[in-house]
């Protein structure tokens, strides 16, 4: 079964490549599991991970949330950080997060 990772680039274009190419290269400074949690505790506690963090950090976000796709967007449109990528495999969301 291959995984695959949606990424937005800047320019609004989507790519989708193997998630072990993303393992190999995507960093973060801090991890959130959020597994079993649902709306709205992942994107309350990703708040309050993220005004802990500096500017430019990447979070981390583990979820079992279907819905957590559709809200980690949002959340990102509204609070200006930026969503780097998020990943679907084996019924978890993971969700790469850069602070503004």
């Amino acid at each position: 079964m291959h995984h695959v990772v949606h990424f937005s680039g800047r320019i609004g274009a989507s790519f989708v490549y193997p998630i072990d190419y993303w393992i190999e290269i995507m960093q973060f400074n801090k991890e959130l599991d959020a597994r079993g949690l649902n709306c709205p505790l992942p994107i309350l506690k990703t708040k309050k991970a993220l005004a802990e963090m500096l500017s430019g950090e990447i979070l981390h976000v583990i979820s079992t949330d279907p819905g957590s796709i559709r809200d980690f967007q949002a959340f990102s449109k509204q609070t200006g950080n930026e969503l780097l990528s998020h990943e679907e495999h084996s019924k978890e969301f993971e969700y790469y997060i850069k602070r503004k």
